[in-house]
């Protein structure tokens, strides 16, 4: 029985040890299981290689189609999935209990999404699009063309399978490796309002692109024309939800993925279109593999002490540090820059002064306190594109000097003293003199 105990106590004591090390290298900042929406279940072979290069990175897939009557993203209170991929662009309406709102809400939780559009879209997904920032083209029949560059291949086509390089200049986003190959893209184009920050081109349309009925012969200029296309842009939300749009669900084909690309005018060829990298890339990013940062062990505390006090006193010297790492699709990274900044905050920032890092993830810096009593906040509000944003804020109460905490003679009050005594003289010499001068 005693050896029976002592076997019991070694397994618990090992899964300990082990759940120890689990937490050490932490867990992942978004779960792994996707809903896939598609029109047609054809699209699950048609595509198998964006889906494969998804689930080798440990994402799990649930392929639904977009009618299914039982189709839900929640269950008591409780949402089922983690991200959404919609493949459907041609529906008309989802099934079940899953709505243009139902989507939306999906966002606003904070969970991610990849549309892709096509000539097909309907009013839903269009519907979806807008609210999130980015309008298709009205014309249902327009589709992006350009006759300057365009896919060698499509010669004595309409023009259509274009061959994008215009890519955003973001590491975080496409990758620390370059893109070299033209992207193939045939689908529609889209228009994204310059005043909305959260909205970002990724890649965009060259000036001789625009956008029309390549069955027709143009009536009036296109609505859609040169670099103000986008073809496929993304969104962060404040609550840091991505999003990513395409205007274009050929571009995750298996057929574009695995085509070689000569851009009309050019002598290159290159064996394979970048369509690959690019979607691999983008999908990295929006399912948090890559530029998410998280926020850990805020302190703050007088110089020379540990122990974080309830409130501070005018003119103290204090402490603040935080540790900030960036997932890197495996683990947890030190998360290295020099322009975070932390804010000591009432109505408006009284201190606003760079961290220094350790470049092990520790940023501290230290201050005094400013000459005014009242509830202060120490706030970090990091935002860089590409990275989820920090925001933090702690309040603390910042009180004046007690009576008894002043010094005994202020340097800044001599001159009253000296006006003082000098008065008393004045008046001592005065009255000698007029009492006894004859």
């Amino acid at each position: 029985m005693a050896a029976l105990r002592l076997l019991l106590l070694l397994a618990a004591a090992t899964l300990l040890v082990v759940a120890s090390r689990g937490d050490a290298s932490g867990a992942g900042p978004r779960g792994r299981k996707l809903l896939v929406l598609v029109d047609d279940l054809a699209v699950r072979s048609s595509h198998s290689a964006f889906f494969g290069s998804l689930q080798a990175r440990g994402l799990d897939l649930e392929f639904r189609l977009a009618d299914d009557p039982k189709l839900s993203l929640h269950r008591y209170g409780q949402y089922l999935y983690d991200g959404l991929v919609l493949f459907a662009p041609s529906t008309p309406r989802f099934g079940g209990s899953v709505d243009q709102n139902a989507v939306l809400e999906f966002i606003d939780a904070g969970h991610d999404m990849i549309l892709a559009a096509d000539s097909s879209a309907s009013d839903l997904i269009r519907g979806i699009a807008t609210e999130c920032g980015i309008e298709f083209d009205e014309d249902p029949e327009a589709m992006v063309i350009d006759h300057i560059n365009y896919a060698s291949t499509d010669v004595e086509g309409d023009h259509t399978l274009i061959a994008g390089d215009d890519l955003i200049q973001s590491d975080v986003i496409l990758g620390s490796k370059k893109i070299e190959a033209p992207v193939l893209f045939r689908g529609i184009g889209h228009a994204v309002n310059p005043s909305n920050s959260l909205v970002l081109k990724v890649l965009s349309a060259s000036p001789s692109a625009y956008s029309a009925n390549p069955k027709t012969k143009l009536a009036s200029p296109p609505s859609l024309t040169g670099s103000g296309i986008s073809l496929v842009s993304i969104m962060q939300a404040r609550n840091n939800a991505r999003v990513l749009i395409s205007g274009s669900l050929d571009l995750f084909s298996n057929r574009l993925l695995k085509s070689g690309v000569k851009k009309a005018g050019s002598k290159t060829r290159h064996e394979k279109a970048g369509n690959q990298q690019f979607v691999t890339e983008t999908s990295k990013w929006v399912f948090h593999e890559r530029g998410h940062l998280k926020a850990v062990n805020v302190a703050h505390h007088k110089v020379g002490e540990t122990n974080e006090p309830s409130m501070y006193r005018i003119n103290d010297d204090l402490e603040y540090s935080v540790e900030i790492y960036e997932w890197s699709g495996t683990s947890w990274k030190p998360y290295v820059a020099d322009d975070v900044q932390i804010q000591f905050y009432m109505m408006s920032p009284y201190v606003l002064k760079n961290m220094s890092t350790d470049k092990k993830g520790l940023y501290s810096t230290s201050f005094k306190v400013p000459d005014v009593y009242g509830v202060f906040q120490f706030k970090v509000e990091y935002q860089r594109l590409g990275y989820t944003g920090v925001s933090l804020a702690k309040q603390i109460p910042v009180r004046p000097y007690r009576h008894n905490e002043y010094e005994r003679f202020i340097t800044s009050a001599y001159p009253y003293y000296a006006a003082s005594f000098s008065t008393m003289g004045a008046f001592f010499i005065f009255s000698f003199a007029y009492l006894y001068h004859k």
